[in-house]
């Protein structure tokens, strides 16, 4: 079944603190849409109302999937990598399995990890790696869980240079034709992984140019590091 488009449009608050207003959000079926904006502006509240995760949020309007409910379809990795460090690398990532009385797929766990550059690894539970691995370790668990739209909280932040390059690649590839909402601080990340780029501000939303070229984009093309450049730019107005 196709990835389903997203939409989201009305008020968000916690308790008396007011979110967001008035915001009228878009997210493109099977494609990349980049969230960028100051922190605190509410881009992971957005994050969290697609995830389900509601409980100490109230809505002002509507949001879902095009082509209906969300439960069960969204897969999520939040800021932190919520790791849990009485269990293996392994473990951690088939946790979801498990927690829905599953059969572990003790193979594809293992390839998911490799994939990430973790095979040595596989066995360390949380407390015996870097922040890095860790963060890749979430980013396996993720992928692990198959799902047609898949929400990313800065899933790269905690990377060096090289291992965010190599961890945006692989994650264009594994996550072809899903919906994915990227939240993130990187103007670089953007122009090379964004369908569609979108700055929040506290006044709505605003579309930014996209280069041109597949997804995930040359880190070195002219058009890629005029986009960085500019997206930068616009950020620095907008704080």
């Amino acid at each position: 079944m196709a990835a389903p488009a997203l939409h989201l449009k009305g008020s968000a608050r916690i308790g008396d603190q007011i979110i967001f207003a008035d915001l009228d959000l878009s997210v493109q079926a099977g494609a990349w849409t980049c969230l960028l904006g100051a922190s605190g502006v509410g881009k992971s509240t957005v994050l969290r109302l697609f995830a389900g995760l509601t409980k100490d949020i109230d809505v002002d309007g509507s949001y879902g999937a095009s082509d209906g409910a969300l439960e069960g379809r969204v897969a999520l990795m939040a800021q932190d990598d919520l790791l849990l460090p009485w269990l293996s690398a392994l473990d951690n990532v088939l946790i979801g399995a498990r927690l829905r009385a599953q059969r572990p797929d003790w193979t594809r766990g293992e390839d998911v990890l490799a994939r990430v550059g973790l095979r040595d690894h596989i066995a360390k539970r949380p407390g015996e790696l870097s922040g890095g691995q860790r963060q890749r370790v979430a980013l396996a668990r993720t992928l692990m869980e198959d799902r047609p739209i898949v929400l990313l909280d800065e899933p790269f932040s905690a990377l060096d240079a090289l291992t965010r390059a190599q961890m945006q690649e692989l994650a264009a590839e594994l996550l072809l034709d899903r919906t994915v909402l990227l939240v993130t601080h990187d103007p670089a990340e953007a122009a090379r992984l964004g369908h569609r780029i979108v700055i929040m501000t506290d006044a709505g939303l605003q579309d930014v140019p996209v280069p041109t070229g597949n997804v995930p984009r040359a880190v070195d093309a002219s058009d890629v590091l005029k986009a960085q450049a500019d997206l930068l730019n616009q950020l620095r107005i907008k704080q």
